[in-house]
């Protein structure tokens, strides 16, 4: 495959090998040779151990944990693509960190989304790709084109083939959350609850009330993002206190972080299903009850229309 104007090229950070791996082989295409490692004090140094002038360059880098350094490998490799003459520039994030602070939360607090968003700009990127940003306002904190792509599609054409849609419930596990699983809801014709809950303090949180009848039904938690696992824990508790028949979650950043995936695999949740957008942890690889959905298929379409100046939105009508 070839751009519109000049070659691919395919270029991948250590933020997650096999999902990089995999938009290539979707592609055709080779990772385009690199070095991208540390010095003794942990300094970053990339090299490009290959010709890219002219070249239409997607680099291919989650900021997930540890999300400092991955973010530096990603402006760092952005510069050494600047300086090698890229004609363009294509920073492909699937999971973009810092999205949750994306509004100034109290007083005197950052709002470290938009900074992340500048620098990314100024490091020399001329366009970002992205899947379920936290906040869809996010695409304005860019000075330069930004493509939010959606796992909504891979995650109905997965509950169709799994799932007897009459007996199903969507359900948005705050109140924040309600247009996203009202869109999924609409895509599979079913009805939709939310969990009212209430947080006490960050990182923790107490279920108040369910919004909606979902005695009887099998209940599907959608969400955009999973850290801690308390939420939908609690959710699951309070959906099978409510006569849920059963609970399964779909959210598509699996970041679970810290003890998580034993909170998961422990809980009631009778299946939690995340995209590889973040490379998973051997804790999440062995959890039973953890499952991944591949997003390199749908990231490759979308970098093959963007190099042949084709829609990427009617991937998604």
């Amino acid at each position: 495959m070839s751009a519109k104007n000049g070659s691919i090229k395919l270029v991948a950070g250590n933020s997650n090998p096999a999902l990089a791996a995999g938009i290539a082989a979707e592609l055709g295409l080779p990772l385009t040779k690199a070095v991208v490692r540390r010095f003794a004090d942990m300094e970053i140094f990339v090299e490009i151990q290959e010709n890219v002038r002219g070249s239409d360059v997607f680099i291919i880098q989650s900021t997930s944990y540890p999300a400092n350094d991955l973010l530096m490998e990603l402006l760092i490799i952005t510069d050494a693509l600047r300086r090698a003459s890229a004609r363009r520039i294509t920073a492909v994030v699937p999971y973009f960190g810092y999205a949750r602070q994306d509004r100034k939360s109290g007083s005197r607090t950052p709002i470290s989304a938009k900074l992340v968003a500048n620098l990314i700009t100024h490091a020399g990127v001329d366009r970002v790709m992205t899947l379920d940003l936290h906040a869809g306002q996010i695409q304005g904190f860019f000075d330069i084109p930004t493509d939010n792509l959606y796992a909504a599609p891979l995650m109905v054409r997965d509950i169709k083939d799994r799932f007897d849609l009459s007996n199903v419930m969507v359900v948005s596990p705050d109140v924040g959350g309600v247009a996203r699983a009202r869109g999924l809801a609409k895509r599979i014709n079913t009805p939709l609850a939310i969990v009212d809950k209430r947080r006490e303090r960050p990182g923790e949180s107490e279920v108040m009330n369910v919004i909606g009848d979902v005695s009887g039904h099998t209940c599907i938690l959608i969400d955009d993002i999973v850290d801690s696992g308390g939420t939908l824990v609690n959710a699951a508790d309070a959906l099978l206190k409510y006569g849920a028949k059963e609970v399964y979650a779909y959210i598509t950043h699996g970041v679970l972080s810290g003890g998580a995936a034993t909170r998961i695999t422990s809980s009631r949740l009778k299946e939690l299903v995340i995209t590889d957008s973040i490379m998973p942890t051997e804790a999440v690889r062995n959890a039973p009850n953890i499952r991944a959905l591949p997003i390199a298929p749908l990231i490759a379409e979308a970098i093959g229309r963007t190099a042949a100046e084709e829609s990427v939105s009617s991937l998604f009508d």
